[in-house]
């Protein structure tokens, strides 16, 4: 075996990704959708554009998926996908996006490569009006075409690919449509924005509530220091009279002892 360190496994095929900007938007859309639907999963690598090469020790063969998951494979960047240095991984769900450049006998070439180096599923976008989806899932060793794609959820994914009148979308397991990147973008955006009013005027409520709650607080201190202030007084009110009427008995006292009737 020729040691791999000394076999050069290019980075690059020189092969453009995309032919017009249907495909690109389509091919976004799922690179950056998958990566969401994954964000918090280490052990899901999502790529676009990206060179695999299945075999250890040869680097002629090599095919670049439009888009693919790979699960159990990390999250981090590389220059190409060596299957070898994933644990053995092929990914497991690869999309291919149609443009006019491609060819059905290209399509069916890759079908067989990924078919025969392990893929889980297959599905092949047709974006030009009527658009629509061909999708092939895993069955023993083989990837048999799905029949009808209207309504058909991926396996691994728990994507649905939906089909209505020539438009087609994908939904993500929560329902929502997968939107390109703009769109995407926007609606983050706008959520993002919403979270940050909403916890502003959650914020000012607090602000609001801590202010009354603090003048409640000094008004129920200023009641108590009152309150205690009459206390005192009638304190000292009872005192004074309390020293008023044992003046009073003592001098009644102090009459009676010389004979004279205090009444």
């Amino acid at each position: 075996m020729i040691e791999t360190e000394d076999i050069l496994y290019p980075d690059s095929d020189g092969i453009p990704m995309s032919d017009n900007t249907w495909q690109h938007r389509w091919i976004a859309t799922l690179m950056w959708n998958a990566s969401l639907l994954f964000q918090d999963r280490h052990d899901v690598f999502v790529a676009g554009d990206h060179l695999i090469y299945p075999v250890q020790g040869q680097p002629t063969i090599r095919i670049a998926p439009d888009a693919y998951i790979a699960f159990g494979a990390v999250k981090k960047d590389r220059g190409s996908y060596k299957v070898w240095k994933e644990g053995d991984i092929f990914p497991q769900v690869v999309f291919e996006v149609y443009s006019p450049g491609n060819s059905q006998v290209g399509f069916d070439e890759k079908r067989d490569k990924y078919e025969q180096f392990g893929a889980e599923e297959f599905y092949v976008i047709h974006p030009d009006f009527p658009c629509r989806f061909v999708g092939y899932v895993r069955s023993g060793n083989k990837l048999v075409e799905v029949e009808s794609m209207n309504g058909h959820v991926s396996p691994r994914l728990g994507i649905s690919f939906i089909i209505d009148e020539g438009d087609i979308e994908i939904r993500g397991p929560d329902g929502n449509e997968w939107l390109p990147p703009d769109k995407l973008a926007a609606e983050l955006t706008e959520e993002r924005d919403a979270a940050r009013k909403q916890a502003s005027t959650e914020r000012r409520k607090a602000s609001t509530a801590t202010r009354r709650a603090e003048a409640n607080e000094r008004r129920a201190e200023a009641a108590d220091a009152k309150a205690a202030a009459e206390t005192r007084r009638a304190d000292a009110e009872k005192q004074r009279a309390d020293e008023a009427m044992a003046k009073a008995e003592a001098l009644r006292a102090k009459l009676r002892s010389l004979g004279i009737d205090p009444e």
